[in-house]
């Protein structure tokens, strides 16, 4: 349901976007729609969104927006991630709050991952 002045959409860059299409699949079960072959679009996903065929990539070191998916099994997520190409950035560390890592997908892009649990 489209909401009011909410958060609605998300877009990303991707230089290689048929490795970020596999891996998010791979990694997270997502599907995807193709608009043509420079866009590829996501839903159902707490927010939908899409990525877009470019060279740039959006990192927390570079000021980037960090979306931060929830995982009831922190080192679970954290070896899927790792098996299905994704690359560390961050290793798990506690916050206020629970533990999370962050990782690069293989485009590049900057994600994080959270968990109020112990595992």
């Amino acid at each position: 349901m489209n909401a009011h002045e909410k958060l609605n959409y998300v877009e990303f860059c991707a230089h290689d976007l048929l490795k970020t299409k596999a891996f998010f699949e791979a990694a997270f079960g997502w599907s995807f729609v193709d608009y043509g072959p420079d866009y590829a679009a996501f839903s159902d996903q707490g927010i939908d969104g899409g990525f877009y065929r470019g060279a740039l990539k959006s990192t927390v070191e570079d000021g980037g927006a960090l979306l931060v998916f929830y995982s009831a099994h922190l080192e679970e997520t954290l070896a899927k991630v790792r098996s299905c190409g994704g690359r560390i950035t961050k290793p798990v560390f506690v916050f206020p709050g629970g533990r999370r890592f962050h990782f690069a997908e293989p485009s590049g892009n900057e994600f994080g991952v959270w968990s109020d649990t112990g595992s």
